[in-house]
């Protein structure tokens, strides 16, 4: 049986949807890996998968290109967002994850923004493999750590530019305090409301832009007293903005692009 899909990008944040309502889920762990190689599949950094759900228009569900599951990708939910409320002809839609229920929205300018839950910052929701303040993490340049569904370990530089984050990056996500491994940020602040961001991304990749990512470096440079809410975040792809009031849920903004539709 054929299998629909769509490929989408939020500034070069490539995913890939497959619409599973009304169907048997067809996403297995060896699926998702042969639709995520580049060469001889689809190529994606997540893969979104929508299936039926009482509570909300949708369930998601994520996947690596590496065939693993995560439990939130901040561009892959504004994707999916942006399917359903061109079919509803509405400006919000609900959408339910391993997160909870997220509410979506068209803005004005036509991006889409998505509230993507609290962050978390009890070392073992990160989670650490020991008790820590996740303010300032005990590794060279004293990263500060949160979750946001998904770990991330934020460093503050200078000269971004500077930075081999093909070298430095794989080392910090597999160090022994991170029993999970970590996305890792390389952050330069340009002023109160906007950062510059570089990602080594969880299972080996430089991304040019990740959701979740932009979502963890604002919220740590916040808590760090170096940034103001609403945040642009400029990363390789381009900008999203992340807002976020201290204590609640964070949101997440920005464009997303249907690059094709095809089928398997």
């Amino acid at each position: 049986m054929p299998l629909p899909f769509i490929k989408m990008h939020a500034n070069g944040d490539d995913f890939v949807l497959i619409d599973a309502r009304g169907r048997d889920y067809p996403i297995t762990r060896e699926r998702a890996r042969a639709l995520g190689d580049r060469q001889r599949g689809i190529g994606f950094n997540q893969l979104v998968v929508l299936s039926d759900c009482p509570e909300t228009a949708a369930q998601l569900t994520f996947w690596n290109a590496d065939g693993s599951s995560l439990s939130t990708c901040g561009s892959a939910t504004r994707g999916a967002a942006e399917l359903l409320l061109g079919e509803s002809g509405e400006r919000s839609v609900q959408v339910k994850t391993e997160r909870g229920i997220q509410h979506c929205q068209r803005l004005d300018d036509q991006s889409i923004s998505v509230e993507m839950g609290e962050p978390q910052f009890a070392w073992q929701a990160i989670p650490l493999a020991r008790p820590l303040d996740t303010l300032t993490l005990p590794l060279p340049g004293t990263p500060t750590a949160c979750s946001m569904g998904n770990p991330h370990c934020s460093f503050f530089v200078e000269h971004l530019e500077r930075l081999d984050i093909a070298s430095i990056g794989p080392l910090i996500e597999a160090d022994p305090l991170f029993p999970q491994k970590t996305n890792v940020h390389f952050i330069q602040i340009i002023d109160r409301q906007t950062l510059r961001l570089r990602i080594w991304e969880r299972n080996g990749a430089i991304p040019l832009g990740s959701g979740s990512c932009s979502c963890g470096a604002a919220v740590n440079g916040i808590r760090r007293g170096l940034l103001d809410s609403p945040v642009k975040v400029l990363c390789d792809g381009g900008p999203v903005t992340v807002s976020w009031d201290g204590q609640g849920t964070v949101r997440l903004a920005g464009t997303v692009t249907r690059v094709f539709h095809g089928s398997l």
